[in-house]
């Protein structure tokens, strides 16, 4: 209603000193043609003088020569503006063409205006000193016009910014420009926290020069606050629960309110939760347990991060954190409430902070999720707010916590899940890798960055018959915990299969047709899901430090790194082979022979792959990497690791690194065998000799019976040629083969039986015997377990450089 009006100010002698835009659409002059002239021209010139408070319908002359008939309402000044002593000016207030009965209507609007409008007025002399306000100004203020009269803005407004808007009305005397803000402040009379939307019009005399400021303000405090509290929601939904991390979850909420909405906020959750326990559904009664995750203060204008989170705590059954918890419902409290002051007698430190940052007015409110309590949230406001907390409040407080509870609810499951996942991989991971005189091994596993997941890499080092060694590398496409669990299956597949002794091609063209069979149980466990499918990566090889040759076969996985004792490195030239699953396609092994002192890298993509650089030069600084001096084996893993992944890793990672050996030729004999019975008598005689002459008299007997039931054996269902080989390392091993492919079993001899008890005696006299098969034919073998003393490998038993 008040854009209808026009509002005149005269001075004692009737000069128009302020012209509004009001009167400007209603006239048509503007205010640099009105300004300075008397009153009489536009109005009646009776209605101009006088003192008394007048409502008349008045002809006014529009600036185009039309004459109007306008209701105009007259409102004395208490002093004028400039100050002058000898008289008083006038507001005068002219209104639309009035219809019907326009006289009443004109002076209930007039009335409005000064009086009811929402907008409160005052107007200042060039001194910023107040000269008139209206009604709703003294309603507002809560100051008199006697009290007002002659005052600054400053003196009945306190707050920083009645300062700043002081300085905007004197800007507005030096530039004539109007000035429009916001002020928030409380009125010294009236008390509480307000927020104003305010503007400042410059009021100015016949020579344009300004004789003081209009100042129009509307108390929009209520409408502030609401945009403050839909802007503080809005601001949660973007920064509570960026990650996946309980602790940075509750971070995040303490951050989001304070200092916007409270002076101290305190995240505590239940310390079952934290160590991946399910907390009982529905409130929790009694004494608990909680673990502060998060703790943000203001103090004097700084933000303080409490070094206290991390610490748990036991809340009494009559604290307040105890009491919410067990209402399961938020409460407000005032630091005189027995509640706060009964709580904080119990710690001379809790009521020493206290009083040190002022605390007036407190809030608990419980974290729930999905039907679980989880924990409680702890706000105060200190004397860096003077206003306590209000209903209102409260319930915008729970908006918050309800929605960081779901945020840190995401983040305590995906912990949980993480965490048992992590468990499950790294039980089926080696535990330790066994030491083996073919080779020297350090490896490491990175898991993959918590937002992506745990991944399906793997390693292993299993040892073989002859004194072999395997060595596999692999990784299970997607993360997880079902990665994990194919990982598991997929180590335990290639550990049998290893154990039946085939080619590496051999083996990756088996575990192929598992992967294949897995993929499909898993599919129609899972209602045909295609994120059931299996897919791997693998590298599988078998190295002999007798032969010091290494075959090596690979299933869609990098090809490793060989590092030559000279320091040359470079990677091995395999055929990559498909990805584990895809069915069809063969495999294909290649033998390279190996220096001793060799090192042989095994690896998996996430070592290599990064966002920051493409594939080859990852592997080009794995390469760089493996070539650096290092005192030991494990250095070297190390240094690989911090040079590859400066960053940590992104997807998981695993590294095998392996130093071959060579065994020293005097701790192997070998004999080939004539295929005549009698040829038995010679070989036993002349292994047992061997055997002692390694110092290993106490195996000698077993040695004689061993052999001579295997070379027996294959002289009678074997084919030649016949070779027997006997090996001393950390075990006693011996080998018969012979170029008869089929591979021996165990059965029960009967009582009458000639034969059929050989082999039963070979088991029952060695640790361990088995057959393998190899390009010629099979090799039979068994070992027996040594002494510590004489079993042990020292330099001379082993090259390496």
């Amino acid at each position: 209603m008040s854009h209808l009006l026009g509002l005149v100010v005269t001075d004692r002698r009737g000069l128009i000193t302020g012209w509004s835009p009001g009167a400007e659409r209603l006239l048509g002059h503007t205010a640099a043609e009105a300004v300075g002239k008397p009153v009489a021209e536009q109005l009646d010139l009776e209605m101009a003088e006088g003192r008394e408070e007048r409502h008349l319908v008045l002809p006014v002359r529009h600036r185009d020569g039309s004459l109007l008939t306008l209701p105009v309402s007259r409102y004395p000044l208490a002093a004028d503006l400039t100050g002058c002593e000898t008289g008083p000016g006038s507001v005068l207030v002219v209104g639309p063409p009035p219809t019907g009965s326009a006289l009443r209507e004109w002076e209930a609007l007039s009335a409005w205006a000064l009086e009811a409008s929402p907008m409160a007025l005052t107007v200042y002399n060039t001194d910023l000193r107040c000269v008139w306000q209206s009604a709703r100004m003294r309603r507002l203020s809560g100051v008199s016009d006697e009290e007002r009269r002659g005052r600054r803005l400053t003196d009945v407004l306190t707050g920083p910014d009645a300062v700043e808007w002081e300085e905007r009305m004197r800007l507005a005397l030096l530039t004539g420009e109007e000035q429009v803000g916001e002020i928030k402040g409380s009125f010294a009379a009236s008390g509480g926290s307000r927020v104003f939307s305010a503007s400042t019009t410059p009021l100015l005399d016949d020579r344009g020069q300004t004789l003081g400021v209009c100042t129009t303000v509307t108390d929009v405090t209520r409408a502030s606050r609401d945009r403050e509290r839909l802007a503080l929601l809005n601001d949660a939904s973007v920064r509570i629960g960026t990650t996946l991390d309980v602790t940075r979850t509750g971070r995040e909420l303490t951050e989001v309110v304070v200092p916007r909405f409270a002076d101290f906020a305190r995240v505590d959750l239940l310390e079952v939760l934290l160590r991946g326990d399910e907390p009982a559904p529905g409130p929790i009664a009694g004494a608990v347990r909680l673990r502060r995750i998060a703790e943000l203060n203001l103090f004097e204008g700084v933000l303080e991060a409490q070094t206290t989170a991390g610490d748990s705590d036991v809340y009494l059954a009559d604290s307040p954190a105890a009491l919410c918890l067990a209402g399961g419902s938020s409460a407000m409290y005032r630091t005189e409430d027995p509640v706060i002051r009964a709580w904080a007698a119990l710690s001379p430190a809790r009521q020493a902070k206290i009083a040190r940052f002022g605390t007036h007015s407190w809030m608990l409110l419980p974290v729930r999720a999905r039907g679980t309590t989880l924990g409680v949230v702890m706000l105060s406001r200190t004397r860096e707010t003077s206003e306590p907390f209000e209903p209102d409040d409260l319930a915008l407080a729970e908006d918050l916590v309800a929605r960081a509870a779901v945020c840190l609810d995401n983040a305590r499951r995906f912990t949980r899940e993480r965490t048992a996942a992590l468990a499950l991989q790294r039980s089926l991971l080696p535990q330790r890798l066994p030491h083996h005189s073919a080779v020297q091994v350090a490896s490491r596993y990175l898991p993959a960055s918590p937002s992506i997941g745990v991944g399906g890499d793997w390693y292993d080092v299993i040892r073989l018959s002859g004194e072999r060694v395997a060595l596999v590398v692999g990784d299970v496409v997607g993360h997880g915990i079902h990665a994990a669990a194919a990982m598991g299956r997929l180590r335990t597949a290639v550990r049998t299969l290893a154990d039946v002794d085939p080619t590496p091609d051999e083996l990756l063209t088996r575990l192929d047709d598992l992967v294949i069979q897995l993929s499909e149980e898993s599919g129609r466990d899972r209602d045909g899901d295609t994120a059931a499918d299996i897919g791997a990566t693998c590298l599988y090889a078998v190295y002999d430090p007798v032969s010091r040759r290494c075959s090596l076969a690979r299933a869609g996985h990098p090809a490793p790194v060989l590092v030559a004792p000279d320091g040359a490195a470079g990677f091995l030239e395999l055929p990559a082979g498909p990805p584990l699953g895809l069915g069809g396609v063969p495999f294909e092994s290649v033998e390279v022979a190996l220096s001793p002192g060799s090192l042989l890298a095994l690896y998996t993509d996430g070592l290599v792959e990064s966002r920051k650089h493409d594939l080859d030069a990852g592997l080009e600084a794995l390469r760089t990497a493996l070539t650096a001096p290092a005192d030991s084996l494990e250095d070297v893993c190390e240094h690989v690791v911090k040079t590859a992944l400066p960053d940590g890793p992104v997807d998981d990672a695993a590294l095998l690194l392996v130093r071959t050996r060579a065994l020293d030729g005097r701790r192997v004999a070998a004999w080939d065998v004539t295929a005549d019975a009698a040829a038995v008598s010679r070989v036993r005689s002349e292994s047992v000799r061997r055997v002692v002459s390694w110092g290993l008299e106490e195996a000698a007997f077993v040695t004689e019976l061993v052999v001579s039931e295997l070379v027996t054996n294959a002289i009678r269902y074997g084919v030649p040629p016949i070779q027997l080989r006997l090996i001393h390392d950390y075990v006693l091993t011996c080998e018969v083969s012979d170029a008869n492919s089929a591979a021996p079993h165990m059965r029960r001899a009967r009582v009458f039986d000639e034969g059929g008890r050989g082999l039963p005696l070979v088991a029952q006299l060695t640790q361990r015997w088995g057959t393998r098969q190899t390009s010629t034919g099979k090799t039979i073998w068994c070992e027996q377990a040594l002494p510590t003393e004489v079993g042990s490998v020292g330099p001379e038993s082993v090259e390496a450089a």
